[in-house]
């Protein structure tokens, strides 16, 4: 099973929920079954590492940013990848863009699995500390719902 997500530069959003993820699937031993990768649908910091707010926001709860670098989301993507997870509406509708017409995986937003009100990963590149706080929670908990369909459907 792969998954990836995908936000608008690969900086803050997507590489949170992929180091949250990723430490989710290795501590329930599920890493030779479950592969996670992030992405951004620009091409705006390919090759950077996360936004240091972001990996602080992510060390402080124990999640390890440090060896992630940024990438831009491709088409190819769809053929490796069985769930894309989208952020917020404006990058799955760039994801929409560059899906093959025979993509049969799971292409939808990230928060669709969370029990909270909000549909949305808010991005918190241009706010503070908050911002950054707020979606390190929205993470864990959609994290904890994907996780959970993901054994429950596919393993």
């Amino acid at each position: 099973m792969k998954v990836l997500f995908v936000c608008l530069g690969n900086i803050c959003r997507s590489p949170t929920a992929h180091g949250v993820f990723q430490t989710m699937v290795e501590d329930q031993g599920l890493a030779d079954s479950i592969l996670v990768d992030s992405a951004g649908t620009a091409a705006y910091h390919v090759g950077n590492p996360p936004d240091s707010r972001s990996a602080a926001t992510a060390r402080k709860r124990g999640y390890d940013l440090s060896n992630l670098r940024a990438r831009q989301a491709v088409e190819t993507d769809f053929r490796d990848f069985d769930f894309i997870l989208a952020m917020d509406e404006s990058n799955l509708m760039n994801l929409r863009s560059l899906k093959p017409h025979n993509y049969s995986g799971h292409l939808g937003l990230f928060l669709d699995f969370s029990p909270e009100p909000e549909s949305e990963v808010p991005d918190p590149y241009y706010g503070g500390d908050t911002g950054f706080e707020h979606v390190l929670n929205l993470v864990e908990s959609a994290s904890e719902g994907l996780l959970e369909q993901i054994k429950r459907e596919c393993l």
